[in-house]
C-alpha cells in the first residue's frame, strides 16, 4: 500500500508524561502504526515536571513523534497563540485525514486548528473534563466557553467513562449523540499473571512479607487525595499495627507530604516509592493488600482496572467513572467524596477480612478484562474513524 492510499491520522496531546491520558494515548497511536492503512504521527509539548516521560517509549517503539516547544501545559497567550501557528502549519503540510486530540489545551488549540486547516474529520477523548467543582468559577466559566467553541468543530467525542459524557452534555457542550464511550484501553496480561515477585518486590521496596500494604498510585499533586489517605491510615494503623502506606509517584507535594506524615506520627509506617517505570506497575500492584485511590477528579483511573485485573482490592472516591468499575460490595468499596471517615471504615472493612475483600476484585476482573483490553480500544477506536470518514466523504481523499 503506497503512502498516497493510507489515512493519515495526527494525535495531539499536550505533554507525554507518565499518566493515564498519556498511557492511553500512546498505546492508541502504537495500535494505529500496526493497523494496516494508516500513516500515524504522535504531536505532543515538552514533557517536563518530576512526573517522568513516555518519550523514551515512543521513540524505541518506532512511534512517530513531534515535540512543539510552545505546546505547554499551563495558559500563556505568547505561547498558545505559537502552538496553535504551528499546528495549523502542520496540518497544512500534512493534509491528515483525521485529527484526533487529548487534553484540554491540545484539544482546544488542536482542534481549532485542524478546522481552519480543513481537516475532514475531528475527535477529541475527554480524559477528564476542564472544569469541575474544585476550580473557581471564572475558570470554569472559561474553560466551558472553550469547550463549547471547539465543539462546534469536533465530528465525535471518545469519553473514557460515560460519566464524561454525562457532565458534558450537563455543561452544553454538545448533544448526546457526538459522544461514545470508549474505555481507557492497557496491556492487561501483565495484571493477570505473575503473583510470585510479590515477596521481591516488598523487598526492593522496604517491606515486610507480613506486613498489611495499603498503595496508592497517583502523581503526588493537588487533587489526588493523599492528605485524606494519611489521615484515615492514623486511625488504621492502631486496629492494624502491621500496616504499611505505600506511595508511587512523585510530584511537587513529595516534601509536604512527608512532612505531614511526620506530624501524624505515621512517618515510620510510610514508603514513598518515588517513579515507578509503567511496565513495573503491575508487579508493584501484586505486593499490595489494599489499593486506595482518592482523587477529586479523575476521568475514570486506569489504576482501579489495573487493580482488578491483578486481584487487588479497590477503595475509591465516588468521582465521575469510578463506580463503573468499582460496584459496592460488589467489585470494591465506593466511598463519599472527601469522606476521610469513610475511606477509614473501608480500610478497616477491606482489613479485616481480606478474603471477601479478594473475592471482590476476582468478581470484577472476570468481568472487565476484555473491556479494557488495548487492542479492544483500538478497534473501537478504528471504527469510530471509519464511520466519519464515510459521513464527511474524506475517505476519497489521498492526496
Amino acid at each position: 500500500m503506497t503512502r498516497d492510499n493510507r489515512i493519515r491520522c495526527i494525535h495531539v496531546i499536550t505533554r507525554l508524561i507518565l499518566g493515564g491520558a498519556q498511557e492511553n494515548t500512546l498505546l492508541t497511536v502504537e495500535g494505529l502504526c500496526r493497523t494496516p492503512g494508516y500513516e500515524t504521527l504522535l504531536v505532543t509539548g515538552p514533557a517536563v515536571g518530576p512526573e517522568g516521560s513516555l518519550l523514551d517509549r515512543a521513540r524505541r517503539n518506532n512511534v512517530p513523534c513531534l515535540v512543539l516547544p510552545s505546546l505547554k501545559r499551563a495558559i500563556s497567550p505568547w505561547h498558545d497563540v505559537v502552538a496553535y501557528r504551528a499546528l495549523l502549519d502542520l496540518f497544512r503540510d500534512r493534509r491528515p485525514h483525521i485529527v484526533h486530540t487529548h487534553s484540554s489545551k491540545a484539544g482546544i488549540l488542536g482542534r481549532l486548528a485542524a478546522s481552519r486547516a480543513g481537516v475532514p474529520v475531528i475527535v477529541h477523548t475527554i480524559h477528564g473534563p476542564p472544569f469541575h467543582p474544585q476550580q473557581d468559577p471564572l475558570s470554569n466559566w472559561l474553560f466551558r466557553s472553550l469547550e463549547r467553541l471547539a465543539a462546534r468543530c469536533t465530528n465525535r467525542f471518545i469519553s473514557v467513562a460515560d460519566a464524561m459524557t454525562e457532565q458534558f452534555v450537563a455543561a452544553g457542550i454538545a448533544p448526546r449523540e457526538k459522544f461514545i464511550t470508549i474505555y481507557s484501553g492497557m496491556e492487561v496480561e501483565p495484571f493477570l499473571g505473575g503473583h510470585d515477585v510479590r515477596a521481591r518486590v516488598r523487598e526492593d521496596l522496604g517491606l515486610r512479607p507480613d506486613d498489611l500494604v495499603i498503595g496508592k498510585i497517583a502523581r503526588l499533586f493537588h487533587l489526588k487525595g493523599h492528605e485524606d489517605v494519611l489521615r484515615a491510615f492514623t486511625e488504621v494503623v492502631r486496629v492494624f499495627p502491621r500496616a504499611r502506606l505505600l506511595f508511587v509517584g512523585d510530584g511537587i507535594l513529595r516534601r509536604p507530604l512527608s512532612d505531614l506524615a511526620e506530624r501524624l506520627n505515621v512517618r515510620d509506617r510510610v514508603v514513598f516509592a518515588g517513579l515507578v517505570p509503567p511496565d513495573r506497575i503491575p508487579d508493584v500492584i501484586k505486593a499490595m493488600d489494599v489499593l486506595i485511590h482518592a482523587s477529586l477528579r479523575e476521568g475514570l483511573a486506569r489504576v482501579l482496572p489495573q487493580a482488578i485485573l491483578s486481584g487487588c482490592p479497590v477503595i475509591s472516591y465516588d468521582v465521575d467513572g469510578a463506580r463503573e468499575v468499582v460496584r459496592p460490595g460488589e467489585t470494591g468499596f465506593l466511598v463519599p467524596p472527601g469522606s476521610v471517615s469513610g475511606l477509614r471504615e473501608a480500610l478497616l472493612e477491606a482489613l479485616g477480612n481480606l478474603e471477601r475483600a479478594r473475592a471482590m476484585a476476582r468478581r470484577g476482573r472476570d468481568m472487565f478484562v476484555d473491556r479494557f483490553r488495548h487492542e479492544t480500544m483500538v478497534r473501537r477506536i478504528t471504527a469510530v474513524y471509519d464511520e466519519e470518514l464515510n459521513r464527511s466523504g474524506a475517505r476519497d481523499r489521498r492526496t
